[in-house]
């Protein structure tokens, strides 16, 4: 049966906006739901801090790149499937970042994890990324290399800025997990239906050579 598209990216997206309209207007509420050492005790900052956003930039780059990534991957694996995706990327990045940055927000954890997810289930997809097309995979390189010097810059007390780039590391590489769980089910799930296809021209001939 042909899975329903739910546009889930479009709508967090919506939901990432006017999250920062509260964040812009009610003071107190973005450092309620912020990603800190409370989150221990507080377990749904793990949660909320993927839809905060730290300024207009921060969130119109995210927004961008979900609705580009996330639709991808939304077709591809399905609409429930891309939440899950999207929720344990996210929160999971969440889980290690927190241990290295005093406060952090944002959804580019759970971002990298569609990302990563996309580099096994569809890794010659054509994106736009250095100036130049070419595939994901080769992209993802170059932004995980990126990040891994970003994260190297951060723990010997040298940041390039104030990129969270752990928790993209983290959100790739649990998104190539997924992205190996979900790309094996798509894989079966398609052969099953190729399997089950009966092609009656053979049928026909197998009839007139045993059956008459």
């Amino acid at each position: 049966m042909k899975r329903r598209f739910r546009f889930y990216a479009f709508k967090l997206c919506i939901l990432m906006i006017v999250i920062f309209l509260f964040q812009v207007l009610f003071r107190g509420f973005t450092e309620f739901f912020v990603l800190d050492n409370r989150a221990f005790e507080e377990m749904w900052r793990f949660a909320s801090a993927i839809f905060l956003h730290g300024s207009l930039l921060h969130l119109a780059y995210n927004l961008f790149a979900l609705v580009l990534f996330g639709s991808i991957l939304e077709k591809l694996i399905g609409s429930g499937r891309f939440l899950i995706v999207f929720f344990i990327t996210g929160i999971l990045a969440n889980l290690i970042s927190v241990n290295f940055y005093s406060s952090s927000l944002g959804a580019s954890g759970a971002i990298f994890g569609i990302i990563g997810a996309l580099i096994v289930i569809r890794p010659m997809l054509v994106v736009w990324a250095f100036g130049l097309p070419m595939p994901i995979f080769i992209a993802g390189i170059f932004w995980g290399i990126g990040d891994f010097l970003g994260a190297y810059g951060f723990l010997i007390g040298n940041p390039m800025d104030n990129t969270g780039n752990i928790a993209h590391l983290s959100g790739m590489v649990f998104g190539l997990i997924l992205g190996m769980f979900y790309g094996d089910r798509k894989r079966n799930s398609r052969r099953k239906r190729e399997d089950a296809v009966i092609d009656e021209h053979a049928m026909r001939d197998w009839e007139e050579k045993y059956l008459r």
